[in-house]
């Protein structure tokens, strides 16, 4: 067994594929309607990291207030926090919480898309 993908509800899915696309560096593998679920839907991909966006079309959607512990969450393995955090910062993405540190483990860092999905960012040192 593999992981497939996370998935996260949004309230515009162009502006979520923008924010995936142009910010986070994913590609839009494809998108959709299912009508009889009444939901569109995208996947987006960066490396083995993939992502299925979903807006009901009935029901609105109210995006859920971000709070500890940050749960649930999409999590991606990185190589250069310090890069990582920079492109954060000069991309505006909310940044939630870190980068927090446990001394020769890891480091990681949590943000938020405009849905309040959250994303961490994670940094393994000695990974097993």
């Amino acid at each position: 067994m593999h992981t497939d993908h996370g998935g996260f509800q949004v309230t515009d899915m162009d502006r979520a594929i923008r924010f995936y696309t142009q910010k986070l560096s994913f590609k839009l593998d494809f998108r959709g309607v299912n009508e009889e679920e009444k939901e569109e839907y995208a996947f987006v991909s960066h490396g083995n990291a993939r992502l299925e966006l979903i807006r009901d079309m009935v029901n609105g959607y109210e995006p859920p207030a971000i709070k500890k512990p940050y749960c649930p969450h999409f999590c991606m393995e990185i190589e250069d926090m310090e890069a990582a955090m920079e492109e954060l910062k000069d991309k505006n993405i909310n940044i939630i919480k870190g980068p927090l540190k446990i001394e020769g483990e890891e480091t990681w860092v949590y943000f938020a898309d405009e849905d309040n999905n959250v994303l961490e960012y994670i940094q393994w040192y000695n990974k097993k």
